[in-house]
């Protein structure tokens, strides 16, 4: 069992930078793969990057390619995603997901456990 709490999300300009956390319970956690997800009213929530257990492999949507970094501290159990340029279109909950197995995902439906989610919001 893992349980995942989300912090870091708030309002920021666009073209600023924010740095989002998930702290993760649970001794699994350095087995698990990790995903960020984000959501927008009205529309699903998506894939926005995702680390494998080592922290060696990450793989991210074309939308926050160059822009976004998925990162590890398998010491502190804890997952990040640094967003830089960021855009209006970010706006959104942002997610964090965790595995039963250690390889990286870009499906929701590969993720067992999820935070509650921390609101971006980017203004123009």
């Amino acid at each position: 069992q893992v349980q995942l709490e989300e912090s870091g999300g708030e309002l920021v300009q666009a073209g600023g930078s924010l740095r989002l956390s998930c702290a993760a319970s649970g001794r699994t956690f350095t087995s698990s793969a990790m995903g960020w997800f984000r959501h927008t009213p009205g529309k699903e929530r998506v894939f926005v990057a995702t680390i494998n257990w080592t922290g060696l492999t990450t793989y991210y949507a074309d939308s926050v390619k160059g822009r976004f970094t998925i990162s590890r501290d398998n010491a502190k159990n804890t997952v990040y995603l640094q967003m830089n340029s960021l855009k209006p279109e970010d706006t959104a909950v942002y997610y964090c997901a965790a595995r039963k197995i250690g390889n990286g995902s870009s499906h929701l439906d590969d993720y067992a456990y999820w935070g509650q989610g921390t609101q971006v919001t980017v203004s123009s």
